[in-house]
């Protein structure tokens, strides 16, 4: 009993260090974690000031510079020098991202297509990204009037159906689309898909036919005369 006695101060002395170096085992995870947590301030605090930097210094002087580089470009083409207008636009679009250079991408194949350099135009087109529906859909378009002009009536219906998807059945852009389409698969000499695609305009786009006076009941007629003796 009495040895028991004498243990008791040896277990108890025992236990207060095992709390004590408990304790300072969370003291330490404690502090590693306050450290964690500054180090981790300090890293957002160094991306946020990267970012104004970034934004005030550098992105917001590149747009500013890219949006007058584009206006000096549009008033070159009104004043109606497309040479000098092109060679302007083709420079901010290689120099440029942001909204600027992707318009001059665009703004450079619309006056290579009109110079009739219609593999070029293709080419520009490809760094334009369209930010909207019907500019896209138009640019689609421009893409597949320039394989119509180099006869690759396969890729300007693709280019067409794209445009036609794109629209979004716009009361104006839709049914030109779609009459360009009809265009391309009647010289192809398709005519059941010409008259395909101008009854779908007839039954949905009427008021396109009448405000624009395109007689779409003289194309069908004939497109399926064609396509009946065709056969």
């Amino acid at each position: 009993m009495a040895e028991n006695d004498q243990n008791a101060p040896k277990q108890e002395t025992t236990e207060l260090e095992a709390l004590a170096a408990e304790n300072k085992e969370i003291k330490n995870d404690v502090t590693r974690g306050q450290k964690y947590v500054m180090w981790g301030m300090i890293a957002v605090s160094v991306i946020a000031v990267l970012t104004v930097i970034y934004i005030f210094a550098i992105r917001n002087p590149a747009v500013k510079a890219a949006n007058e580089a584009v206006a000096q470009a549009d008033m070159t083409m009104t004043q109606g020098n497309d040479s000098l207008a092109l060679a302007q636009y083709q420079q901010v679009a290689k120099e440029y991202g942001y909204d600027a250079g992707n318009n001059a991408s665009l703004m450079a194949a619309t006056l290579l297509y009109k110079k009739g350099e219609y593999q070029q135009a293709i080419d520009q087109l490809k760094n334009y990204s369209p930010a909207e529906a019907i500019v896209g859909a138009a640019a689609k378009s421009l893409e597949g009037d320039c394989y119509v002009n180099l006869k690759n009536y396969d890729q300007a219906v693709k280019c067409y159906d794209n445009a036609i998807s794109v629209s979004d059945d716009n009361a104006y852009y839709t049914p030109l689309f779609m009459i360009k389409k009809a265009t391309v698969l009647r010289e192809q000499g398709k005519y059941a898909d010409e008259l395909k695609v101008l009854e779908n305009i007839r039954e949905n786009y009427s008021e396109y036919c009448n405000a624009y006076r395109f007689d779409v009941d003289k194309y069908i007629g004939r497109a399926k005369y064609q396509a009946e003796n065709a056969k």
